[in-house]
């Protein structure tokens, strides 16, 4: 009877021991739930498919990969990050971001990137390059960001892609980027753009500088060079800060060497229009795709949200069913008073080395 009664006085303290545990267990898991909800109001921290973080499950990304490239200067690294950021979170595609930056730029950025889990490859981008593709004008020169030209070198920075995007850092995805991958290129097609007179993000621009909309915006019609090309002066434009490019078929065409051509000819003629503002990528890629290139869905590249005016242009519905918003204009999310810096808020992850910060002048200017 000793021994039956001290079995059973051990099960008894094993159980009391187990409920013990067990209540514990359930406090910190209590405890680690308020911690993670709380994390829900941090900007850039929402993670809409790696929530079930308790299981230590992670996003299964799928299918080939996504090759995207964008660039990043040290002066707007901070843009670059959290454009990626956007992508990645409302994506279970298998991206990879080829990260075009300049060597100085280099430690900066991996530091940034190893706070995050975003697939990247680094590029550096050498500036000798432009030599003698850009103008010797001092004032030219100095307003030249060498980086804006990445664009042009895809086939170079990309060797291995059949197709890849090309993003501008001042741009926010909300859709799934794999939709835009998938956009369908017409035979012989080098790349896809969104045209500027059509979209719903030129209705009602007023024209000026930065803001043109026809071929007459970006060139000088009375140059002879431009004359001989027999385009069409009224002829809608596009931007070339979001584009789908069949990287095959621009090799096939050379379409690097093309791009360069026009770059030497207008360093040495001058063939750019004279209200251009800062769009001096945007030319040579007019004069090489005129009349032939594919369109990409209008509302995957919902852009002037950096223009004066773009609060009223936009709706609040028409900007969240947007896929892609693009901040091109002066006033940028992180910078001056822009609208619409709520949305780029939500995915911005803040410089762990603390050199880039976001700056909110209109507080100062009330």
């Amino acid at each position: 009877m000793t021994v039956r009664r001290v079995n059973v006085v051990i099960l008894v303290l094993l159980a009391i021991a187990f409920l013990i545990i067990l209540h514990r267990n359930l406090l910190n898991l209590n405890d680690f739930l308020k911690q993670e909800n709380s994390a829900d109001t941090v900007p850039g921290m929402v993670l809409p498919f790696e929530t079930d973080l308790l299981s230590g499950h992670k996003v299964i990304r799928t299918g080939d990969e996504i090759p995207v490239l964008i660039t990043a200067p040290e002066e707007r690294l901070g843009a670059a990050v959290t454009a990626m950021n956007s992508i990645y979170r409302n994506s279970k595609a298998n991206v990879v971001f080829n990260i075009v930056t300049l060597n100085e730029s280099v430690v900066h950025l991996r530091t940034w990137l190893s706070k995050t889990d975003l697939k990247h490859k680094i590029i550096i981008f050498d500036p000798k390059i432009l030599a003698g593709k850009i103008s010797n004008d001092p004032q030219k020169v100095e307003a030249v960001k060498p980086l804006t030209f990445a664009r042009f070198y895809m086939p170079v920075f990309l060797p291995d892609a059949e197709k890849a995007i090309y993003l501008d850092d001042d741009v926010i995805v909300q859709g799934d980027i794999r939709e835009l991958f998938d956009t369908s290129l017409k035979f012989g097609h080098a790349a896809a753009f969104s045209e500027d007179c059509d979209s719903s993000s030129s209705k009602g621009m007023v024209r000026g500088a930065g803001n043109q909309n026809s071929y007459i915006g970006f060139l000088d019609f009375k140059k002879e060079a431009i004359k001989k090309l027999g385009m069409r002066a009224n002829t809608c434009s596009f931007n070339p800060g979001v584009f789908v490019a069949n990287l095959t078929e621009w090799k096939q065409q050379n379409i690097t060497s093309q791009l360069e051509f026009w770059m030497e000819h207008n360093a040495k003629e001058d063939l750019y229009s004279k209200t251009l503002a800062d769009s001096i990528t945007t030319p040579p890629m007019l004069i090489v795709f005129y009349k032939h290139h594919s369109n990409i869905d209008p509302m995957w590249h919902v852009r002037h949200l950096g223009v004066t005016g773009a609060g009223n242009r936009y709706s609040a519905q028409f900007v969240k069913a947007a896929k892609l918003l693009h901040w091109n204009g002066h006033y940028k999310p992180w910078g001056r008073t822009s609208s619409f810096s709520d949305i780029w808020d939500k995915w911005y992850i803040p410089d762990p080395t603390g050199k880039f910060h976001t700056i909110r002048r209109h507080a100062e200017e009330k």
